[in-house]
């Protein structure tokens, strides 16, 4: 025997209705017919809201909302959500113009596809309204007095309050859901991160410690070797490592917000300072105003000054440009160097760690990549950004900005 779905959907003994992702009306069974009042001609095809505010008098603005945050909730999380009890009058068929008093609760769980896409949501309505008489029944006789509409006011009064307590209390599950879902998608990209990190770790600790032991061993196979050179290059080999692992230290430290002393730095003088440490080989043009001071730690800046003239330095053909000043409250630091420059694609890839374009690679074939990286933690730690920007003109080279809060220090310090 064949079965088929849709005279199961129309035969089912309670209300259904099939909404699209448009909130459109799409179809109703019989159940939903008879509770409405009314045939799905009358219905179907329309606005889901605006049926439900043409057809049920008692109904208010709020339940309307309330229906519709519903929906779009299910459509974007993909999962059923329950509407409390609420009052949803339906006209009287034999009363015309008068409405019959209900109270619905209603479900909304989301049709999926083979993808996982939501096509439609499937609204289930259980009527309480005999739920909601009787519960009245229970609060006891009405007043001595006749005054039965008020006392079943109060009642309804405070049966719309707890449905509203009810609906606030969903709201609250549904907002603290999508920020647990917010904090684990954040969770997992960190760990993303971290699992990256190691492999990149991994494959950089490998060479030098490759290098050094092979050097190692073929020492000893070699009588003959000559032991002060053998001892050169694995020193070399053993700085290369040392490197590495202080530069992960430094990155760990940062990342952990480990606090450090801090203190009013001038920066054109710390500027200066590792401009003077500078080999004289290329040229430098320099614009330092006085008086530029940011608060920070003097080593940690220094660190991130001196990553951005040695990475200008290792790039630059002849000429290094390097100005300090005020833009409103941000102290800014500019290095400019007139190499090859650095390709759209490639401006944010070079804070990552271990990212070394071919050109870095062939200028500095021992870099360990993790300067960059280390220079923008350091200024947000500080509260700034680190960023590459194009040169002025469209000039060939490469153009690193720092922008650093102000300090209210005496610029003299």
């Amino acid at each position: 025997m064949e079965i088929d779905p849709a005279a199961i959907f129309d035969a089912a003994p309670t209300p259904l209705a099939l909404i699209s992702p448009d909130l459109t009306l799409v179809a109703v069974n019989r159940a939903y017919e008879q509770l409405m009042g009314c045939t799905r001609q009358e219905i179907t095809g329309r606005d889901a809201l605006e049926v439900l505010e043409a057809f049920h008098g008692g109904s208010t603005g709020e339940t309307v909302q309330a229906v519709r945050h519903s929906m779009e909730w299910v459509m974007a999380e993909k999962q059923s959500d329950f509407l409390p009890v609420r009052r949803y009058d339906v006209a009287d068929p034999a009363r015309p113009g008068a409405l019959q008093e209900r109270y619905w609760n209603i479900t909304h769980a989301p049709l999926l596809d083979e993808k996982g896409t939501v096509i439609g949501i499937l609204a289930h309505v259980q009527d309480a309204t005999a739920l909601v008489r009787q519960q009245r029944e229970l609060q006891g006789a009405p007043p001595p007095d006749g005054s039965f509409l008020t006392h079943t006011a109060a009642i309804e009064a405070h049966l719309e309050a707890q449905a509203g307590r009810v609906y606030e209390i969903n709201q609250l599950l549904h907002q603290t859901h999508i920020q647990d879902q917010q904090a684990l998608e954040v969770l997992r990209g960190a760990v993303q991160q971290q699992r990256e990190a190691l492999t990149d770790a991994s494959h950089d600790l490998r060479g030098p410690l490759t290098g050094l032991l092979t050097r190692l061993q073929d020492a000893l196979d070699d009588p003959d070797a000559d032991p002060r050179q053998v001892l050169g290059a694995a020193l070399h080999d053993a700085e290369r490592l040392s490197d590495i692992v202080s530069d992960l230290l430094e990155l760990a430290r940062l990342e952990a917000g480990v606090p450090v002393p801090t203190e009013p730095v001038n920066l054109a003088r710390l500027v200066r300072g590792e401009l003077s440490r500078l080999t004289p080989e290329i040229t430098t043009a320099t614009r330092l105003d006085p008086g530029i001071v940011v608060d920070g730690s003097p080593v940690r800046l220094a660190r991130l000054v001196a990553n951005l003239l040695a990475n200008a330095q290792r790039h630059a053909r002849s000429r290094l440009e390097v100005t300090v000043g005020a833009d409103g409250d941000h102290a800014v630091l500019e290095v400019s160097d007139d190499g090859p420059g650095i390709p759209d694609e490639d401006k944010e890839a070079v804070f990552r760690r271990f990212y070394r374009r071919a050109d870095a690679r062939r200028s500095d074939p021992g870099g360990t990549g993790l300067g960059l990286p280390i220079s923008r933690q350091i200024a947000q730690t500080h509260g700034g950004t680190l960023h590459v920007s194009d040169r002025p003109d469209d000039s060939p080279g490469a153009r690193f900005v720092l922008r650093l809060p102000l300090s209210g220090a005496d610029g003299d310090r």
